[in-house]
Order: structure tokens, then C-alpha cells, then sequence
């Protein structure tokens, strides 16, 4: 269960397109060091043995110190690996699908871009969070559409409860501003993953720093 409010803000996605292994791997685990309690394993080359690889470390490193692995669209890789759940865009399965597969523990995650209807039915299947954006320009996603940041006010006030994740562009300047908005995680790749001190910098993530609701949880 990840509760909140969170010990620590910062969703790391990993960088896999521009790391070695080796480094995609330290890098993982400084910012693990640095408090990050949620990490998505995020890699859409088809090379099967290396996902399978790479996400079996990476779910050492977080059951190491008690963070939550979650898999970038992929179902069975999630099953395999014995990760905590699975992040899903709209042209994967639904999360009834995948709650059926990976049990009433799994923590499950939508993107919902800026759309409150595809976060309402998200959630009536059995989300566990509800993902927006992007909110700044963002290297991972340049084409995805922009989402206003009134969004997240209107998300918190309709589903004070919900756990929500904010993406795109975000790093540690701009993550004060989307919290205070509403979010529960800002959801980060290439800000982290090439910062030159990731375990500090996901330090800052720490929820002492910033002014967020009481708790609410992911389960």
C-alpha cells in the first residue's frame, strides 16, 4: 500500500532509452536511496529477455527498501516479475483486465491525458490512481496534448479521495505547483534519471517540503 501523503512526492519512470543497463540500474537505485517510494519501469523495445532482465533487478531494488515497482503496460511482465502493479495507457488492457490477472493487491494505474470521463470510468474499473497531463513540455511525450493545470483542482474536488499523478515535463521547480494543485505524485523521467545527483534530488521530493491534503492511499 502506498499511503499518502506520501513520504516522498517523486514517481520515478525510468530512462532506458539513453542509459546502459549498468547505469539505468545505479541511477535506480540512488534515487530508491533518496526516498523515491514508486518506480515504473518504462521500456517499449521488444526485447523480451532484457525486460525481463531489467525489471527483475529492478524489483530487487525496491523490495530492498520497500518501494513499489510498477510495469509500464505490460501485463504478464508485471505477473512475472512479481511487481506491485502495472501502469496502463487507453489502448491497453482495462483495469478489470488487469486487476483479474494480477489480484486484488495489484496497484493499478491509468492515463487519463486531460480527460475527466476516462479518469471516472478508470476509476469505476478499479483504478487505484488516475494520471494527467502533460503539463509542460515534455522529451518523453513532445506530441501529447497539453492539459490545463485547473484540471487537477477539478479532479481533487470531484474525487477528494482519489490518488492522483501528474505528467509531463515536470521537475522539482515546477512539481511544487502541480501538488499544490491537486496531485499526489509528480511523475518524473529524464529530470531524474540524468540529474548528476539523483539520490539528492529525489531527497527533495520529500513530502516535508511541500503543502499537501491529509492522507489518502493507494491499495
Amino acid at each position: 500500500m502506498l499511503k499518502r501523503p506520501p513520504h516522498n512526492h517523486l514517481y520515478a519512470i525510468t530512462e532506458c532509452q539513453e542509459l546502459s543497463e549498468p547505469t539505468l540500474l545505479s541511477v535506480s537505485e540512488s534515487i530508491l536511496a533518496g526516498g523515491c517510494q514508486l518506480l515504473q519501469y518504462r521500456d517499449k523495445s521488444d526485447d523480451s529477455p532484457k525486460r525481463q532482465a531489467q525489471a527483475s533487478h529492478l524489483q530487487t531494488l525496491c523490495r530492498a527498501v520497500g518501494a513499489q515497482l510498477i510495469i509500464n503496460d505490460d501485463i504478464a511482465l508485471a505477473c512475472e516479475v512479481g511487481a506491485a502493479g502495472v501502469h496502463l495507457g487507453q489502448s491497453d488492457a482495462s483495469p478489470a483486465q488487469a486487476r483479474e490477472m494480477l489480484g486484488p493487491d495489484a496497484i493499478i494505474g491509468v492515463t487519463c491525458h486531460d480527460d475527466l470521463n476516462l479518469a471516472q470510468e478508470a476509476l469505476t474499473q478499479g483504478a487505484n490512481y488516475i494520471a494527467f497531463g502533460r503539463f509542460y513540455a515534455s522529451s518523453t511525450k513532445p506530441g501529447a496534448p497539453p492539459a490545463p493545470l485547473k484540471l487537477l483542482q477539478e479532479a481533487r474536488s470531484r474525487w477528494p479521495q482519489a490518488v492522483i499523478v501528474a505528467i509531463g515535463g515536470l521537475n522539482l521547480d515546477n512539481a511544487p505547483e502541480v501538488i499544490s494543485q491537486g496531485a499526489d505524485y509528480t511523475a518524473m523521467c529524464h529530470s531524474v534519471y540524468h540529474h548528476p545527483q539523483p539520490q539528492q534530488y529525489a531527497e527533495q521530493f520529500d513530502h516535508r517540503y511541500f503543502h499537501s491534503p491529509d492522507a489518502r492511499s493507494v491499495s
